[in-house]
């Protein structure tokens, strides 16, 4: 379940608008009691307007009139029928100069292992041109004597999950230590 949407301007809301116990709007807000308190007697949040979570979706009206009418009771937050939000990474992230060498190795790699991943997925997940890799994919890049496949999560250039997407989404197999421990052994 995600957090809640303003939580100090839904808090001034269900003080303003309900019989709720500062208990109650304190957990549903986790916010602590006594900010509750101090908001209700307007030391604290003077000037926020008040968030209406009912009409937001976070909470129904038939719960919040359960929860006035019986002290015990605690707010629950209304489920959405919208998918939680993924948070998007923000592009390549930085790799230190030292660390740029090895970015030949971890696409001879992908090339390598799984050449049915495209230029433009490759140029993604290790944050390099489409012209680099195409030329380690001929073989005409000029320091190719010197490139070794070596895996980009090993390097530190891409994480697990991301490589995993990106062999999924070009068509490939994920290779597990299963398969290959079973296909050794007989």
């Amino acid at each position: 379940m995600s957090s809640l949407l303003m939580p100090k301007a839904t808090a001034v809301w269900l003080i303003d608008n309900t019989a709720l116990t500062f208990e109650q709007i304190a957990e549903f807000c986790g916010l602590h009691l006594l900010e509750v308190q101090a908001i209700a007697d307007g030391d604290v949040s003077q000037g926020i307007l008040g968030f209406d979570p009912v009409l937001n979706g976070q909470l129904t009206q038939e719960n919040i009139d359960e929860c006035c009418n019986d002290s015990s009771l605690f707010l629950t937050k209304s489920s959405s029928s919208l998918p939680d939000t993924k948070a998007k990474s923000k592009g390549p992230k930085y790799i230190p100069l030292a660390r740029r060498g090895d970015k030949p190795d971890a696409i001879a790699w992908i090339v390598k292992n799984h050449p049915e991943v495209k230029n433009s997925q490759i140029s993604k997940l290790i944050g390099t041109t489409k012209d680099t890799i195409e030329k380690i994919r001929t073989r005409s890049h000029w320091n190719i004597s010197n490139i070794t496949a070596k895996h980009p999560v090993l390097l530190s250039l891409c994480s697990q999950e991301d490589l995993e997407n990106a062999i999924i989404k070009a068509g490939g197999k994920i290779e597990t230590d299963e398969d290959n421990s079973f296909s050794t052994s007989n």
